[in-house]
């Protein structure tokens, strides 16, 4: 075979640092993230969050790692928003859960309508949710730590 073929949907969570709410133009700051994705040839079903964090629907191509994709998405966001007069930061680290073509409808949903999900929970409890939903073990001690190391295994 000459080519990869591959088709990876993932959701991807992550917060701004500290979970200040430092996101006060969403609109334009989803826009930023979709031209970075469409330079990294990331396809991008869905974007959404609020203030403080930001939830991604997306596939990354073959020759791009996950880790490498997250990295160029948070650096060039945080520096443009630094570069437009506001102090920002994303915090380290961040979660990406596998979606199913069968779901992705469904998650894209989720992903739009943030500020809807957080009328009744806050992110800490809707990323603890994920987590688990998704068999991941965490201590949110840790999960919540200022230069945490993150866990990458599912508990048994």
């Amino acid at each position: 075979m000459s080519h990869a073929y591959a088709r990876n949907h993932l959701h991807v969570v992550f917060a701004t640092k500290g979970r200040r709410n430092f996101i006060h133009d969403p609109d334009k700051l989803w826009a930023y993230i979709r031209g970075i994705a469409r330079n990294y040839q990331i396809d991008f079903e869905a974007i959404g969050g609020t203030a403080n964090h930001v939830h991604i629907l997306l596939a990354v191509p073959p020759k791009l790692s996950l880790s490498h994709a997250m990295r160029a998405i948070k650096a060039n966001s945080s520096k443009w928003m630094n570069e437009n007069g506001q102090y920002f930061a994303w915090q380290e680290g961040y979660a990406a859960f596998s979606v199913s073509v069968s779901n992705l409808a469904q998650v894209a949903e989720y992903v739009r309508n943030q500020p809807e999900h957080h009328r009744n929970r806050t992110f800490e409890e809707e990323f603890l949710t994920l987590l688990r939903k998704h068999g991941i073990d965490a201590d949110p001690a840790q999960v919540f730590a200022e230069g945490a190391a993150p866990r990458a295994h599912a508990s048994d």
